[in-house]
Order: C-alpha cells, then structure tokens, then sequence
C-alpha cells in the first residue's frame, strides 16, 4: 500500500511537470556569431510596424536615430492576423525576416544580418530599401550605440515580420506605382554608412547579452570587437535574391533614407556590376532620401572621441579607416590617400555616377541643421542660427541644380519615402509619387528609344526661399507641448521677431494661398 501511494504521488508530479512545461513560452535560442541562422527565419511571432516619421538622428553616443520612425513596436494580434490570410491563401502586406546564408557576413556583434522580403509573384520589378541610422567610427562611439540602440548593431532583437510604410506598402492607396514590386527591406546594422567591408576582429566577436556595458580589451588592429560589412551585406542580400528571381528582374531600385540613402549613392554602381555579372538584364536606379548631406561649417577638433562632438566629414574620415569602408571607384580616383571620404557627399560623387539616379531632399533638413546644434523647436534660436538656416536652404537648391530628377521642397523636415501620407507632399503641383513616375516614364521611353511624354516632371525644387514656405511640408511641432506651429509662431516661441527678421505673417499667408500649384 505504501509502494502504490509513492507511485501515485509521483505521477502525479510527473503530470503537473508536463502541463508547467506545455504552459512555458518557449525561451529564444541566442545567435551565436557564424551559427545556424542562414536562409529563411523559422519562427513568426512578432511584426513590426516601418513606422515613419520620427526618423531624428540623435548624433549623440553614435546613436542615430532615425531609430523611431524606422523603428519597431511588437504587434502579435496583426501576426496572427497575417498568418489566417495566409492560411486562407491571400495576399498579406507582410515582409518577412531572412537571415543571411553566408554566416560570415554579419552585423557589429557578429549575429547574422539578413532582411526582410515580400514577394509579389510575376512581377520583375525590385526596391531594395536601405535602412538609416548615421554611424559609429570608435570604440567609445560604437559602445554607447551599441549599449543605447542595440538594434542598429545586432540582429538579435530583430522581429519575425515588418510592414512596410510610404513606398515599402503594399497598398496601392498608399503606394500607387510600386505596391506591386517585389519588396525587400534591409536592416541596417552595421554602423557603416553601408561602406564596410572590413573582416572581423580576432578574436572574433563575442556574443553579447542585452544592454551590456562591460567590454573585452582587444588588443589588435580591430580593437572595438565589432564588425563593420555593410556594402558585404548589400552583396550578399542581392546572392541570395537570385533564388526568389531578381535575375530576372527588369528594374531594380535601391533606395533608403538618410545614412541609408547615403548608401544608396556608395553602393548602386556596386550594385549594378553585380547584377551584370550574374547575368540580369535589369536597369538598376537610385532612390536618395535625405542623404545628400553638406559639409559642416563649424570649426571642430578632429580627434573627436564621441559622435557628438565629429563633424560628418571627420566622422567619416575616422571610420572609413575602422570599417574598411569603400567608395565608389570613379570617385576614389578623383582624391588623393586619405581623402576618400569626400565620396561620401552627394554633390561631390554624383557626377561620377552612371546610374540614373532620384534625389528626394528637404531643402532645410533637420539633421543637417542637428549637426550645427540646430534644433527647431527647442529652447532658443539666435539671429546668426536663423542666417544660417537661410543660407543653408541656398546651398543645398544650388547643390542640386544639375542632378536630372530631383524633389526638393522648402521645408524644415528629415526622410519622406517611408511615410505612410508621403503622398502630399508637393513642389510645383506635382507629388512625390507622380514625379517617381514621371521618371519612371522617362527612363522607360529612353531606353526604347522613344521620346519622353511632355507636360510630365521630375526636376521640381522650390523656389520660394524661407523654411516652411511651401503648404504642403510636414508641420512644425514644438517640442515641450507637442503643439503644431506655423513657422513664425515657432521663431516667436524661440525668442525671435518674425517681422524683424523679414517675415510677415499675413503677407505670407496671402502667398502661400497659391503656391503649391505656381511654383513652390
């Protein structure tokens, strides 16, 4: 009786163990550098939303961060959704995770890169999206990124799922002319500006646990313990779109924002040798969101231990030594040893370029004003700050005065193709999407021999000359109360006299009545 009681007391523990263990969750399998992660994710829980919009670089700590707009929030009830239309056998707006299949091309902390795809049968059209998010070029840049954006540095964080917004949707209501593409979202994690090519540090990266702040001394020439493949990963993303039919395709398009669009000028050349040499016949093209950047005119140390405190130019320099980083060759042989980094400005590469090329930028851009401690919407604003806001909305319509297809609006903004509203955004009456498409058209009938339709454009720059000028910009938000402003209500809150400054608000009104459709 005694042997029978001890049976059933432990089948009766054996019983709850089983039903604790079918109630876990099941714990996330960690991503060791080089492991079994290549090819395409197992797993579909979380979905991520390419929110835009809140694509601010906060240059400080090496941190960019472009972080919110193209961030994540998790949204299990839209996966579950996702998954029932796929079942049911629908189309899904879905881009799924892919995980590199050459393990050695990794991101910072040697977890696997990879991207996101979502395939549109029988179409031959590709966009291939580069995510931004500026840089670190030092051990100290690169730590702090690392302990306050890890996902820009890792991919161990990375969501099973993401929708796309803006020109990534697959929603013909947001996306007329490319929601019918095959789609593919690439992660960025690699802190390069998409130019490293550099091996790893040896010892190889050691895996790193969350927000971790204590760090190995390394003693060789690598000794931040991160790796930087960038332009590797471009490479081998489009390795292992051969498979899903990118060779056969008959218009790719690299596009990105910011730091990522900033890759796009580095890379597309890249990009179309190598799509030639597998064999496609596609015409690849270049979609530049808010990377065309000026150089900065602060007088700065050039020994500078943290982002915040580097140029762009000097951050640039540093890295490219960190990272291996390559630029494109034409453009190399056009500065000496060392110089290379001027490769990195739109207005010095672009005329090296052989690929068409669409340059979207916002004459008055948050971040290049952030990197001369401009902050609309903060504190205080001095006269000789709002000259410099003025004249950088010259240097930049200058700047752009010989690129071919071009959409510059007089407007006081960061990154507009990921933007669900992208679509109201204007210059000269003509939309963002529609100029996208007048280029389109043009490209298309040049390339059969056939002269472009008229009455069609795709060079369409302001030419009014303040911030804010143009009705249809993204509206100001002060940054203590979250209210929106017009521009000189904005300049007032920062301490300034609109009129002093030669802005008179009812004059202003009166003209921007018709300026969307005379002239921008």
């Amino acid at each position: 009786m005694k042997i029978l009681g001890q049976v059933a007391f432990l089948l009766l523990l054996g019983g709850i163990w089983c039903q604790n263990n079918r109630n876990a969750k099941p714990s996330k399998p960690s991503k060791k550098s080089g492991g079994n992660q290549g090819g395409e994710s197992g797993q579909s829980p979380p979905t991520a939303d390419l929110t835009p919009g809140n694509t601010r670089s906060t240059r400080g700590g090496g941190g960019s961060a472009e972080t919110g707009r193209e961030g994540a929030s998790g949204a299990a009830g839209a996966a579950g959704a996702a998954g029932a239309a796929r079942a049911a056998g629908q189309q899904t707006d879905e881009m799924r995770l892919h995980f590199l299949r050459n393990t050695q091309v990794t991101c910072n902390d040697g977890t696997a890169a990879g991207f996101y795809l979502k395939e549109f049968r029988g179409s031959r059209r590709w966009l291939l999206f580069l995510e931004g998010g500026w840089c670190c070029h030092s051990r100290e840049s690169c730590d702090s990124r690392y302990q306050n954006i890890p996902r820009l540095m890792s991919s161990s964080g990375w969501p099973q799922t993401k929708r796309g917004t803006g020109i990534l949707s697959s929603q013909a209501e947001e996306n007329p002319h490319w929601h019918n593409a095959n789609i593919v979202f690439i992660p960025y994690c690699s802190s390069d500006v998409w130019s490293g090519t550099g091996p790893a540090p040896t010892p190889p990266p050691r895996q790193r646990q969350g927000r971790e702040k204590e760090r190995e001394t390394n003693t060789n020439t690598n000794t931040t313990e991160y790796t930087f493949m960038g332009s590797l990963i471009i490479r081998e993303v489009i390795k292992d779109l051969v498979p899903k039919g990118i060779k056969q395709a008959k218009v790719v398009m690299l596009s990105g924002t910011s730091a990522g669009g900033t890759g796009v000028l580095l890379n597309i050349e890249r990009v179309a040798s190598q799509l030639q040499q597998l064999g496609a016949e596609a015409q690849v093209r270049g979609l530049v969101d808010s990377g065309w950047f000026l150089e900065s005119k602060q007088q700065r140390s050039p020994n500078c231990p943290e982002t915040i405190s580097c140029s762009p130019e000097d951050a640039i320099r540093i890295g490219l030594r960190l990272w291996s980083g390559v630029v494109p060759e034409r453009c190399r042989q056009l500065y000496k040893r060392g110089e290379e980094w001027q490769c990195f400005f739109g207005h010095k590469l672009y005329s090296t370029l052989t690929s068409p090329l669409f340059v979207v930028q916002w004459l008055f851009d948050e971040e290049q004003l952030r990197v001369e401690n401009i902050y609309m919407g903060g504190q205080s604003l001095s006269e000789e700050q709002w000259q410099y806001i003025q004249n950088l909305g010259r240097e930049l319509k200058n700047s752009l005065r010989d690129v071919t297809a071009v959409f510059a609006p007089s407007c006081l903004s960061h990154t507009s193709i990921t933007r669900s509203n992208w679509m109201s955004f204007q210059v000269k009456g003509t939309s963002l999407p529609r100029a996208l498409q007048c280029w389109d058209r043009s490209l298309e009938a040049t390339r059969n021999n056939r002269t472009p339709a008229k009455g069609c454009p795709f060079h369409l720059v302001d030419t009014c000359q303040w911030p804010q000028c143009n009705p249809t910009c993204p509206a100001l938000v002060d940054q203590a109360t979250q209210q929106e402003l017009t521009l000189p209500q904005m300049l007032v809150a920062m301490g300034l006299d609109p009129q002093k400054l030669g802005l008179d608000p009812q004059e202003d009104a009166d003209s921007l009545a018709s300026m969307v459709s005379n002239g921008g």
